[in-house]
């Protein structure tokens, strides 16, 4: 007998497995999928945590997009309200939700494969599990190898502290790793027989902070140092490594600022008389929306009834409201009424209604391997308010609140929202061609080119 979807999602809490490492959560969601009499194959485009679950046959192919990767660093015990690890500090855990957002994509396939069944309807439910979100960009390599060719739309969600449709666009983010190489050498006795590669880290830092005066506001560059070379300040330091994120708001953008960060990494080496290894990590494309797709999940949301939240619920999501000051929380840009979100902000504790927001083609400052998916099939996202409204992702309120009641129901809400969109396009088969009509006109004579290379399979960088 199947487990359920709460005790489902609450094991993937437990697991807490980061990108390509997902294998107690994979093979629990498809152990649970072919339960549902879903046939399940996995290891997909090369990833081992990776999966297709298909239910069905026929037109059309409405494709739901699972994650259930965690991050490193955000152990958290559940369900206190002060910041206490679970473990080490340094352990991974569900600090985004995926947890939740795998296990909602299960539940709305389930329910539009029960609206099918039922109804003895031609068409097929597709589910893909997709790994390695938050690094790693486990979608590129879905959309790059063909998974969504036979799709006609493909439907997902994220947890977040607001029920609204997701809108706009994000940026096109290369993640790279720079390797320098020295020679070490006692730093006072013989400096002059040392080549740092910790010196050529830095200089190469200072040469990308001074490009930012001339790359486009919209783009963004961030960096973190993996090996600083050791802890003896009296050695020359002979490796060190550096991560970079480079963003921009188209891939042929992202590309050309990632060619004028590399030519100061190489610059760094020259200065320092270093080598530098150029190892390429991931790459994720920007997000094309569409407006018709987030017209039907709206009108989902109108028709599926709110999460009703009990006094035990609502004094719980407080006390997490009360761990962020009212000046940080933030309000969403695209919400089309922003007072009336700030009143909400001051007087609930969980959002309970529906946000409205404006149709945007904005490019946010933030990168998703659903714009990889969205390059190849018309694709719409929702969130639901899965937290108490306060602090936001990536936060150790977000893991505390992981197993609880609130955080099942928001779950459980865009499961309903999104098989009921499914519904409305099986019903309503000119929504879909104008879905694709759309699709076609922003892509105009754009091509999908995946930042990742061809020869570039699914890795972890050692």
């Amino acid at each position: 007998m199947n487990i359920t979807l709460n005790q489902l999602s609450d094991q993937i809490w437990e697991f807490a497995e980061t990108g390509f490492l997902e294998t107690k959560s994979c093979h629990a969601m498809c152990q649970y999928l072919e339960g549902e009499g879903f046939i399940v194959t996995k290891g997909i485009a090369g990833m081992e945590t990776a999966y297709k679950g298909i239910w069905g046959s026929g037109k059309p192919v409405i494709t739901f997009l699972a994650e259930y990767d965690a991050l490193f660093g955000m152990s958290q015990k559940a369900d206190l309200f002060e910041y206490a690890p679970l473990g080490s500090n340094e352990n991974p855990g569900h600090g985004c939700g995926h947890h939740l957002l795998g296990v909602g994509a299960i539940a709305a396939a389930v329910e539009y494969r029960d609206y099918l069944k039922n109804h003895q309807f031609e068409g097929t439910v597709q589910i893909l599990g997709c790994p390695a979100e938050e690094s790693g960009s486990g979608k590129a390599y879905l959309a790059r190898d063909g998974y969504l060719d036979d799709t006609d739309i493909a439907l997902t969600w994220h947890p977040g502290q607001f029920n609204q449709v997701h809108t706009g666009s994000s940026q096109s983010c290369i993640s790279v790793n720079f390797r320098f190489h020295g020679i070490s050498s006692h730093a006072a006795g013989s400096p002059h027989l040392g080549r740092s590669a910790l010196d050529a880290c830095e200089l190469m830092n200072v040469g990308v902070n001074y490009l930012r005066e001339h790359m486009e506001s919209t783009d963004r560059v961030h960096y973190a140092y993996l090996n600083v070379g050791g802890k003896a300040p009296n050695v020359v330091q002979s490796e060190a490594e550096l991560k970079y994120f480079i963003r921009s708001t188209t891939n042929p953008k992202a590309l050309k600022l990632y060619d004028r960060v590399i030519n100061i990494a190489k610059g760094a080496a020259m200065m320092t008389e270093t080598s530098v290894d150029v190892l390429f990590d991931e790459g994720l494309s920007n997000t094309i929306p569409n407006f018709v797709i987030e017209d039907v999940l709206e009108n989902a949301f109108h028709k599926v009834p709110s999460p009703i939240y009990t006094e035990e619920e609502l004094a719980y999501a407080e006390n997490f409201k009360n761990t962020t000051p009212l000046e940080r929380i933030n309000i969403p840009q695209k919400a089309l009424d922003k007072e009336a979100i700030k009143k909400i902000i001051s007087s609930q504790s969980i959002h309970s209604g529906f946000m409205k927001c404006a149709h945007s083609e904005e490019c946010g400052m933030g990168s998703t391997d659903v714009g990889d998916i969205s390059w190849v099939v018309p694709t719409g996202q929702i969130n639901t308010a899965c937290f108490a409204i306060g602090a936001g992702s990536h936060s150790w309120q977000w893991v505390a609140q992981g197993k609880s009641s609130i955080a099942h129901k928001g779950m459980q809400y865009a499961g309903k929202i999104l098989a009921q969109a499914a519904i409305e396009f099986h019903s309503n088969p000119e929504l879909i061609q104008k879905a694709k009509d759309e699709f076609n006109q922003r892509l105009g004579q754009d091509v999908y080119q995946c930042l990742i290379p061809k020869d570039v399979k699914p890795h972890l960088i050692d």
